[in-house]
């Protein structure tokens, strides 16, 4: 696989690269310089399971709040920068782990040369970032139009740049809303390079589109052996950006722990709210991420231990009755409005 053979980078107390685990990334969508409110956010997406984080930094007041933010928070911050090659720098002083720069505007040949000898004095990596909306004129006039080539051609120029400048502590990223050209930018810079990729499929959306474009393009990269840390980018709660980050992972294989719940397709037979039965299921397990087991949420009891029977433990119900379920075989018999509780007692006691 190509992550097995990439650079390996340290980001904080973090590491990508070299066949490390594939670590989830959010940003933060709240004013980098309001540290209370960003603070409590990074906590959420803390416990739901990201594990680097990513802040704006637009501004002197915002660079100046890392510093706050990092003495409230435990994983890696980023500071990602457009622009200002200040910005950079100050955000390096006052603490980021890694920066995300597009060395093609950060102002030219001298002022990224400051931002690299900082980054270099203080081991800091630099993410290289291009977007397909953010191609140079004479790339896209080259190839005719934005395509997967000129994005690959745009980021390695990029990377030479901070090479040229003496540094080599680089992650790369390449992104673009077009799923399939994002894929095939992928196939074509990972035969490329060495350096780690950030994955991820920009602008993909709301929450459903989103989640749909993020799964079908980060699947097809991340099953061909390519990615290193990986952010699902939604409009919406960032939360939900790494709740479909875990999901994605752990349906590759690429991820264990945390409990998987199926559930059947409602029909005809439904005879109970199977629809929120389920989504309760599913919330409630997330207080059980050290348990690696399959639960099943089914609508009907008299196929439903049938359909459960791969599932480590299953529910189901109709017609005021629940069943417990164990390997497809029925273990109790309880009232309809007890399952969920039923459940829980039932992992709580799980070893």
């Amino acid at each position: 696989m190509y992550r097995d053979n990439t650079k390996v980078i340290q980001i904080g107390n973090k590491v990508i690269g070299g066949g490390n685990p594939i670590l989830i990334q959010s940003m933060t969508n709240t004013r980098t310089e309001d540290v209370k409110a960003t603070v409590e956010q990074i906590h959420r997406l803390e416990a739901a399971g990201c594990e680097i984080i990513r802040c704006t930094v637009p501004t002197e007041e915002a660079a100046k709040a890392i510093a706050e933010i990092k003495k409230e928070i435990s994983i890696p911050l980023v500071a990602d920068i457009h622009f200002d090659y200040r910005m950079a720098i100050a955000a390096m002083e006052n603490g980021a782990d890694k920066i995300r720069i597009n060395p093609g505007n950060i102002g030219g040949e001298e002022k990224l040369k400051a931002v690299v000898d900082v980054a270099k004095e203080r081991n800091i990596p630099i993410r290289v970032g291009v977007n397909s909306g953010s191609l140079e004129k004479p790339i896209i006039e080259k190839y005719g139009h934005v395509t997967a080539e000129g994005i690959v051609e745009s980021a390695l120029d990029k990377v030479s740049m901070i090479e040229n400048a003496g540094y080599d502590n680089i992650v790369i990223s390449i992104k673009s809303s077009d799923v399939l050209m994002c894929v095939k930018a992928h196939e074509l810079i990972a035969e490329k390079t060495k350096y780690p990729l950030h994955i991820g499929i920009t602008e993909a959306g709301t929450l459903f589109t989103g989640t749909v474009k993020s799964s079908v393009g980060l699947g097809i990269i991340l099953n061909d052996g390519i990615g290193d840390t990986i952010r699902v980018s939604l409009t919406g709660d960032p939360v939900e950006e790494v709740k479909t980050a875990k999901r994605i992972l752990k349906t590759l294989g690429l991820r264990q722990g945390g409990i998987e719940v199926v559930s059947c397709p409602t029909c005809g037979r439904t005879k109970i709210d199977l629809i929120g039965l389920a989504n309760k299921v599913e919330t409630m397990v997330e207080a059980y991420p050290h348990l690696n087991i399959k639960v099943a949420v089914m609508g009907c009891v008299v196929n439903g231990p049938g359909e459960a029977k791969e599932a480590d433990l299953g529910i189901a119900g109709g017609d005021g009755v629940g069943l417990l379920i164990r390997h497809g075989e029925v273990v109790r018999k309880v009232p309809e409005a007890e399952l969920l509780d039923t459940l829980r007692a039932e992992l709580d006691a799980w070893t």
